[in-house]
């Protein structure tokens, strides 16, 4: 499958742990520089931000997504190269599913998960077959790739975890494992 566009789920926070922010304006910088469009939720705080600011620093096309409840909250971008205002939070997961080729997960709170499991669970159903990229910046994810290999071990899933989740550790394996 030929990458054009990468969606990426992040949190509209910062963290705890500066290696988020650091690896969240490193996949920015690496999507630029590959001449891939960034999808991603259109914020200008947190992680998002620092995606979305490198992205344009260095030259990348982005495309934001926000639904109308959080144009204040996740305080949208006004430097994109489009921002997609939707009705809610299913109509802003749908868009990015449709824009993107594949999809990178960094750190992220509730709304970074229920991406996370969405994307996993319509890959599952056959809805759409786009890999999915989990960058452990920090081992953040470290407990939640346990509890996914367990989910395998104890029979709970279709298909072989690494047949739709790529675990990575830092921006730059990704980019040599996607496509």
């Amino acid at each position: 499958m030929n990458i054009e566009s990468v969606a990426v789920f992040c949190s509209s926070k910062t963290g705890t742990k500066p290696i988020y922010m650091q690896h969240a304006a490193e996949i920015g910088k690496l999507i630029a520089a590959l001449n891939l469009k960034l999808i991603y939720g259109g914020g200008n705080i947190g992680l998002m931000g620092a995606l979305a600011n490198s992205a344009i620093q260095h030259g990348g096309q982005i495309i934001g997504v926000i639904p109308k409840l959080l144009l204040e909250w996740e305080h949208k971008h006004e430097g994109l190269t489009e921002l997609a205002v939707v009705p809610d939070m299913h109509a802003r997961k749908k868009t990015i599913y449709d824009l993107c080729d594949a999809a990178i997960v960094l750190p992220g709170g509730f709304g970074t998960l229920d991406e996370l499991f969405e994307m996993l669970t319509w890959n599952q159903l056959k809805i759409h077959d786009k890999k999915i990229y989990i960058l452990n910046s920090g081992n953040f994810y470290h407990h939640l790739i346990q509890h996914l290999q367990m989910l395998q071990k104890e029979d709970m899933l279709y298909e072989e975890l690494s047949d739709r989740i790529v675990i990575c550790q830092t921006p730059v394996e990704i980019f040599n494992k996607i496509g």
